[in-house]
């Protein structure tokens, strides 16, 4: 927990701790790009986690719960002394081991020192020597010349004022929330572009909502900063599972990102298979053999430059072949050539993947929904992200609706409107709150459930049932807009006439209003005198 900061208001809403840190920490940045500081200030949070671990198992094993008077205590001294150092304890208590010249409180005490950047990366490759899973993964370029020394000790000590030991699930959600906060802001900071490595929060809660993840293999391709499998595992333990009972599969071809990826996961005690490196997934599939029951994804939108020229005739393009200047149609038919026969799939994409008729586009849509894949459509408000303002939608593929755990929803869709929902959290970036997140997603799960309470029902303006011949009729177009119609407008009981009457009214008093403004202004523009 932060020093001098309640992390949790009483019901449960994170107060401002984050923002204060980030504030201090954004202080230090100096001129170094955000997406530079990020790795500088990411691994330094991962450090300090990883170390306050690493000190609580100590401190366990050198005292325990005995009294330090008693008797046995001060026998038992040499016997507790060895425990302490001894790395399989740490090891099997599932915590990194750490060299002395690894440990925070010793690079705390060098933090004014010049030599403040070699400390930390001789920390940093120590780790890695000690822990063959982070082999690779840690950011060690502290030492570089360009990077301020001053203003990185002033890191540290910011860094400091975070307490990550008081109790493991407890330091894990404090963690957490702090590491996802900083992503976001770097994210932000970064503009367009900088955010493909972080989908925002509410996003990734609408896919794990909707799909719940509960047990099973699950496989983003395109895993960014790995916040799809965060959400799933906080989804499995929130409803009574335990981290592990879902498997994690994931791919990312940005190497730093892969790398912030593994920290991100790892600080979280998540055991993931991301792949012995970074790599392409249309180029280089690093699990090809993979039938994930659930995929959740956010790829790049519109991506043009994707290599579609050198695979013409790869297996995965079943539906037909995807155009080389974009790939949305080629992640469509990755996801869909990496479920199991029940597997369910849920990704974001652009608004204009549901009507886009370009290149072979629209034939690929129509084999998809022809083929009764399309589950359910979710249009989504503008200003979600940080990378783009345009307004994403969300695709649901389904394998098999005609599954023995849900109501038998062949030939049928969902569509739903979620393009008024979201709140303004600044001037430009929203978010959905928690009651609209529960409203997409109950709506979709009373569609698919044989005993809802209350039963599904469309809603006009919102969601729809729609067969597929209703679909076909449209042009296989899937913009939910065109099947949910206009929300019902409630009757405020004043008769028509009297309606009339008052608004024609209104009317006129402006038209006489805005007569009188127009005078007046050219009346005063007479009297300017310009020489």
């Amino acid at each position: 927990m932060a020093k001098g900061n309640s992390a949790k208001t009483a019901n449960g809403s994170a107060l401002d701790f984050e923002a204060q840190l980030w504030a201090a920490a954004d202080k230090m940045r100096g001129h170094m790009d955000a997406s530079e500081y990020k790795h500088v200030c990411l691994g330094l949070i991962f450090l300090k986690y990883i170390s306050d671990a690493f000190e609580e198992k100590r401190e366990q094993l050198l005292f325990g719960f005995s009294d330090p008077k008693s008797e046995w205590f001060i026998k038992d001294a040499p016997q507790r002394s060895e425990a302490a150092e001894n790395r399989d304890e740490y090891l099997a208590a599932n915590v990194f081991w750490l060299p002395a010249e690894a440990r925070w409180h010793t690079i705390k005490a060098r933090a004014k020192s010049p030599e403040i950047g070699k400390v930390i990366d001789e920390a940093m490759g120590a780790i890695e020597r000690e822990n063959p899973t982070l082999k690779g993964v840690l950011p060690r370029d502290y030492a570089r010349p360009s990077l301020d020394k001053v203003r990185l000790g002033g890191l540290v000590d910011i860094i400091s004022n975070i307490g990550f030991n008081e109790s493991a699930a407890k330091s894990k959600d404090v963690l957490g929330r702090v590491y996802e906060y900083f992503l976001g802001k770097f994210a932000s900071a970064e503009g367009k572009g900088g955010g493909e490595f972080y989908t925002p929060q509410c996003v990734v809660q609408v896919l794990v909502a909707m799909l719940e993840p509960y047990k099973g293999r699950v496989f983003d391709p395109c895993c960014g900063s790995g916040g799809m499998f965060v959400s799933s595992e906080k989804f499995v333990e929130e409803h009574g599972g335990r981290v592990g009972d879902i498997a994690v599969y994931g791919q990312e071809s940005n190497y730093t990102t892969w790398k912030l990826a593994r920290m991100n996961l790892a600080i979280r005690g998540i055991d993931a298979n991301l792949g012995p490196r970074n790599a392409d997934s249309f180029r280089q599939d690093l699990h090809p053999d993979l039938k994930a029951d659930f995929i959740l994804a956010n790829p790049p939108f519109n991506m043009s430059d994707w290599g579609g020229e050198t695979l013409r005739a790869d297996v995965r393009w079943k539906f037909g072949m995807p155009p080389v200047n974009n790939a949305n149609y080629a992640w469509i038919q990755h996801f869909i050539h990496h479920l199991s026969p029940t597997g369910l799939a849920g990704f974001v994409l652009a608004n204009g993947s549901m009507s886009t008729q370009t290149t072979g586009e629209g034939d690929i849509r129509k084999a998809l929904i022809d083929a009764d894949l399309v589950d359910c459509m979710v249009a989504l408000p503008g200003q979600l992200f940080f990378t783009t303002q345009i307004p994403v939608c969300l695709w649901f593929l389904a394998r098999d609706k005609k599954n023995h755990k849900r109501r038998d929803r062949r030939g049928e869709t969902l569509f739903i409107d979620a393009r008024k929902m979201g709140v303004l959290v600044d001037r430009v970036h929203r978010e959905l709150t928690a009651e609209e997140i529960k409203k997409i997603s109950d709506c979709y799960h009373a569609w698919k459930s044989k005993a809802a309470k209350p039963a599904y029902a469309d809603e006009s303006g919102f969601c729809k049932s729609v067969k597929l011949e209703e679909i076909q009729t449209h042009g296989h177009v899937l913009t939910p807009g065109r099947y949910v119609g206009a929300a019902d407008v409630e009757d405020d009981g004043e008769p028509f006439e009297q309606k009339y009457s008052r608004l024609t009214a209104k009317l006129f008093q402006q038209f006489e209003e805005s007569a009188r403004l127009e005078a007046a202004i050219k009346d005063n523009l007479k009297r300017l005198k310009i020489k």
